[in-house]
């Protein structure tokens, strides 16, 4: 009877824990339940929050790769444009300064009482020794030694040395062996100019009793040389201005330094005075003389 005890005992536990797993199963979604669920969630919240961040994280790092892509291709196409934009505007800028020189040539060419060739600058020949530029018009267009040459605004770029069929060299006033008789506008005063190459034009001979100050601009006197010479170059045309002077009280003249008007290192285009008869008078017989005694001798 008492070995009997503990199995009665045992079954009864047996039928306790299987009610008790019954009403757990019924009661499944009770408070109590309930409650213990939540704080199993509330523990296991950083976990799934880190995961769930980390699972952002990746995605936005892949959606930022995308991005940066496409970004860089916007970018490269933005760059191409602007350089296709700033290669059309330097275009535009340089044909709006040669329009602007060849309309300014223009309005020289109406001003003056010459026949005018114009000319583009194809070379420069620029050392200590020398100051020449060279343009793509020649005797074909009626240029020949000696015919003066002009820029905007009417001033003195120098004198051509050399033409022949499709070019012209010029000799600039910057050039050591370049000379003109020049005139101060206010004063009045005559000198003789000559290039000094990277300086300024030397203006020397010039009368001490007149009173040349600096910022007075320089003309071409235009006046007849010795033994009856006329000047190469037509009066009045722009030279240069006065940037110094220099004076002796006990010296007849003068000297001023002179800076050239037109732009010698970037002219572009220039004008060319064909028709100006400067220089040596032509050889005409004297008419005192009758045709006899005018005739040339036949030598013995």
């Amino acid at each position: 009877m008492i070995s009997g005890r503990p199995a009665r005992r045992q079954a009864f536990l047996f039928v306790a824990l299987l009610a008790i797993a019954i009403l757990m199963l019924a009661f499944s979604s009770s408070a109590a339940l309930n409650e213990l669920r939540s704080g199993v969630g509330f523990a296991m919240s950083p976990v799934q929050s880190v995961l769930r961040q980390g699972a952002r994280t990746v995605g936005s790092l892949f959606a930022t790769v995308g991005e940066i892509d496409r970004l860089r291709q916007v970018n490269d196409e933005l760059t191409q444009r602007l350089n296709e934009l700033e290669a059309t505007n330097r275009s535009l800028e340089s044909v709006r300064i040669q329009n602007e020189q060849l309309t300014e040539l223009m309005q020289v060419r109406s001003a003056l009482d010459y026949e005018t060739v114009a000319g583009e600058v194809i070379s420069r020949r620029t050392t200590p020794q020398e100051r020449v530029i060279s343009i793509g018009t020649g005797s074909e267009a009626g240029i020949t030694v000696d015919d003066p040459v002009v820029a905007g605004g009417g001033a003195l770029v120098g004198q051509v040395v050399e033409a022949g069929r499709g070019y012209s060299r010029i000799l600039l006033i910057s050039d050591m062996g370049f000379f003109v008789a020049g005139l101060t506008e206010v004063s009045r005063g005559i000198g003789d100019v000559q290039g000094q190459a990277e300086r300024p034009l030397s203006m020397t001979r010039i009368p001490a009793t007149d009173a040349v100050t600096v910022g007075e601009s320089v003309v071409t006197a235009g006046i007849e040389l010795a033994e009856g010479v006329r000047s190469p170059y037509p009066k009045g045309l722009l030279i240069g201005t006065i940037v110094d002077v220099e004076r002796s009280p006990d010296q007849l003249f003068q000297t001023a330094l002179v800076q050239p008007a037109a732009p010698l290192e970037r002219l572009e285009y220039v004008l060319v005075i064909t028709n100006y008869e400067g220089g040596l008078p032509d050889v005409s017989p004297d008419p005192s003389l009758g045709p006899e005694e005018s005739a040339t001798p036949e030598p013995s």
